[in-house]
């Protein structure tokens, strides 16, 4: 499939590392310019991107406060003339019973892993609808499917975010401006090796122990699905093949809700 995203921004959250980053780095390769979002290491996510040969900026919003986000919104409008891919990515986890769930990170989860795409969401889709173009990715997880025990949180938002995609591709399925999620199994990243460290420690077993037990619990390839992965599933969602497709939530899970 050939096709190009030159001459069109996108905007990743959450990009600093991690899927964001790589979705990020995909579009770049599709002539795509980037506006990355984060608290990593902005500067080397920058370089990678630039390597490509892409325009790149990085805004540094708190994806949990609305006026951050509308600020981020407004300066990739000034650098670049708006958003044309909107890919939501940025997230963050807290494993617990119910019972024992702090009420400060419900409220964090929700507010970075569902509100903040419905606030980057409402503020690209003026201009989308002017271009009659635009391209809406939410990357939810297996467990905007399918729920695990202690990620009440983060089981609620990417089911929530599911349920937003739809209504935003439905909202809008006339026109040229689509909305799909894509919805990973374990992704490498630092997030899930954090739970992978706490699991070995809490069980007295080594990391790669653990990393095989985890695997083994949910994903019958037995196999991470990886960042470069995700990033080609979502140049396909930005191409003409994915003109049609509204409101999917795509699957990337090793069979994890195939069960």
């Amino acid at each position: 499939m050939t096709f190009s995203l030159q001459g069109k921004t996108a905007l990743v959250t959450g990009s600093t590392s991690g899927i964001g980053l790589g979705i990020a780095i995909e579009l770049a390769r599709q002539g795509a310019s980037l506006v990355l979002n984060g608290f990593g290491d902005a500067e080397a996510a920058k370089a990678q991107i630039a390597a490509l040969g892409a325009r790149v900026e990085h805004h540094p919003a708190d994806m949990s406060r609305p006026a951050d986000i509308a600020a981020m919104m407004e300066f990739a409008a000034s650098r670049f003339g708006g958003v044309d891919v909107l890919v939501n990515n940025a997230g963050i986890q807290h494993v617990a019973s119910v019972q024992d769930f702090p009420p400060e990170k419900w409220d964090a989860i929700l507010a970075i892993n569902l509100s903040s795409a419905f606030h980057t969401t409402r503020l690209a889709l003026p201009h989308m609808l002017r271009r009659n173009w635009g391209r809406i990715i939410n990357v939810a997880s297996a467990h905007g499917l399918a729920a695990s025990a202690g990620k009440s949180a983060y089981v609620a938002a990417k089911h929530g975010l599911i349920g937003l995609t739809k209504a935003v591709a439905l909202e809008n399925a006339t026109t040229g401006v689509t909305c799909n999620a894509i919805c990973p199994g374990w992704v490498l990243t630092p997030l899930v090796q954090k739970q992978i460290d706490d699991r070995a420690a809490q069980q007295g077993i080594s990391v790669q122990q653990a990393q095989e037990n985890l695997l083994r619990e949910k994903e019958p390839s037995l196999q991470f699905t990886t960042p470069q992965q995700l990033g080609q599933m979502a140049v396909f969602l930005c191409s003409p093949a994915a003109d049609n497709m509204r409101g999917i939530a795509w699957s990337n899970d090793g069979g994890w809700t195939a069960q």
